[in-house]
């Protein structure tokens, strides 16, 4: 019998992933750098007396190699979403990370819609204190149809 994941692991491996999403917009650097980075020195690991919730590493790894596969179909996907005159670009670099995740998921990976928008919306209470959670739930929201068109609403 296959172990099921560990829900927080995975958790964790979302807020990874979207830190790891920004650094890699930020910076440069491609992603397969970032992601050894960040599993070497930060998923798990002690952050100034805090020890880490440890992280589903395979799904961080997937979220990361997924969203630079399919980042083109994924931001065209949230662009058209957006009102216009706020293109993607103009939405504040985390959120860009968030919307890429998640986004992943809704296309290539079976978690359910829902679950993928409360854990996107989590992310978003951990970076913002204003609207953004709210934002990132109605985007995901918004773009679901699109990037998973053979579901029913779950």
């Amino acid at each position: 019998m296959a172990q099921k994941p560990n829900l927080q692991a995975r958790s964790t491996a979302r807020l990874a992933a979207v830190q790891a999403l920004y650094q890699m917009e930020l910076t440069g650097a491609p992603w397969s750098k970032v992601q050894t980075e960040f599993e070497n020195h930060r998923l798990g690991m002690d952050v100034d007396g805090d020890v880490l919730a440890e992280a589903d590493v395979k799904h961080f790894r997937k979220l990361l190699k997924g969203v630079v596969e399919h980042q083109p179909e994924i931001d065209k996907t949230v662009n058209d979403t957006l009102k216009n005159g706020w293109p993607l670009r103009r939405i504040d670099p985390i959120l860009r990370a968030l919307f890429r995740a998640g986004g992943y998921e809704l296309l290539a990976l079976s978690t359910p819609r829902n679950v993928v928008f409360n854990e996107y919306v989590e992310v978003a209470k951990a970076f913002f204190d204003g609207d953004e959670p709210k934002l990132a739930n109605a985007v995901l929201e918004a773009i679901a149809p699109t990037l998973r068109p053979e579901s029913p609403k779950e």
